[in-house]
């Protein structure tokens, strides 16, 4: 069939894709372009899916925020997480559940694999549902094209763990990612460690991980110390022993590690081990989470601790709020932006530097 038409994916925006432009482009009738959006039960599946493809050929979604539509809500929220494997996440969609079914309301979740072109067709998903509104954990708060697009419709939804701008209009549930991580690095510099690494995740994938990067360089500067680039490691549970056996070689190896996530943490605790290095008494280990299952390990691990079911519960509130319009004007009067309180769980995988390795820099 031929799907040429005068709209493409890269027509100007002002000029608006139509349901009749799908239905064009997909050859059938007006009435079941429609059916195939609202009712494909009644429609055959390879039609539906020839309907599909023109929708996504030309970039089109049916307004979801029509009068007609808003006036049915769902009554389903929407859940966009990076992945369900880091147990953080696994906290954090406990208080989302409790939260929204606790007010009668149906969740659909999703994961983005921390890739923002599927967080783009994960959200997507989402709106084709009709879901009344969003909970979403992106990549880059400050640079989604999504999320610009979100804002630009007008669909309700909350960032949790994402730090949105304090004077912007997007809000945000989270701890401070900067602030938390500058004063647990300050606490290794407490303890004795001059020679402090950062080991990450791909900061591409989490603006989490890069602000608690800055914090570490604002702790080391504020003592005088220089920062070193940090390690970024491309999986959270793949050992990654010939990185880690780089950096403890030779004389200016560091004393301690900071990590950007426990499950990070408890891999690099893992890989020292493999190489017959003892935690903590060869080098320290600090994560970043507060997961659980760090406190179960031997020794417990270190952490900036966040309270991940509160962060879920918490912005399923916010989004509640949001679509109330008596709440929604209340909400207007707050802050946008809510942060969480954090602590420092210390001892375990944290000790002083072994004498004779304490004053040397970076």
């Amino acid at each position: 069939m031929n799907r040429h038409h005068d709209r493409s994916p890269s027509a100007p925006q002002d000029a608006a894709v139509t349901l009749v432009d799908v239905a064009q482009a997909a050859g059938v009738s007006l009435a079941t372009a429609s059916r195939a959006f609202n009712s494909p039960a009644l429609v055959r599946k390879s039609t539906v899916q020839r309907v599909l493809d023109a929708a996504r050929e030309l970039s089109f979604r049916p307004n979801l925020l029509g009068s007609k539509l808003r006036a049915q809500q769902s009554r389903m929220i929407g859940v966009m997480l990076p992945t369900l494997e880091n147990a953080v996440f696994a906290d954090c969609w406990r208080g989302i559940e409790d939260t929204a079914l606790a007010a009668g309301y149906s969740l659909m979740l999703v994961t983005s694999a921390y890739d923002p072109a599927r967080e783009r067709e994960r959200i997507e998903y989402l709106l084709r549902h009709r879901v009344d509104g969003m909970v979403l954990t992106v990549a880059d708060a400050a640079r989604s094209a999504v999320l610009d697009q979100l804002d630009a419709e007008g669909v309700p939804y909350v960032l949790a763990y994402n730090q949105a701008a304090a004077r912007g209009r997007r809000h945000s549930v989270s701890v401070d990612n900067r602030g938390s991580a500058r004063e647990g690095v300050s606490a290794l510099i407490a303890a004795g460690h001059r020679r402090i690494r950062v080991v990450s995740g791909a900061f591409v994938a989490s603006d989490r991980a890069r602000q608690r990067f800055d914090g570490y360089r604002d702790a080391m500067r504020a003592h005088g110390l220089e920062p070193a680039p940090p390690l970024c490691l491309p999986s959270h549970t793949a050992s990654s022993a010939g990185q880690i056996r780089a950096l403890a070689a030779g004389p200016d190896a560091p004393t301690a590690f900071f990590c950007t996530n426990d499950l990070l943490a408890i891999g690099v605790i893992s890989d020292l081990k493999r190489l017959g290095l003892r935690v903590p008494r060869d080098i320290s280990v600090l994560g970043c989470d507060g997961i659980a299952l760090g406190a179960l390990v031997e020794p417990p691990l270190a952490s900036v601790v966040q309270p991940n079911a509160e962060i879920g519960a918490r912005a399923v509130a916010r989004l509640l709020a949001r679509f109330d319009p008596a709440g929604a004007a209340r909400d207007a009067g707050t802050a946008r932006v809510t942060l969480l309180p954090h602590a420092l769980r210390l001892g375990g995988t944290v000790a002083a530097p072994a004498r004779g390795t304490a004053r040397g820099t970076t």
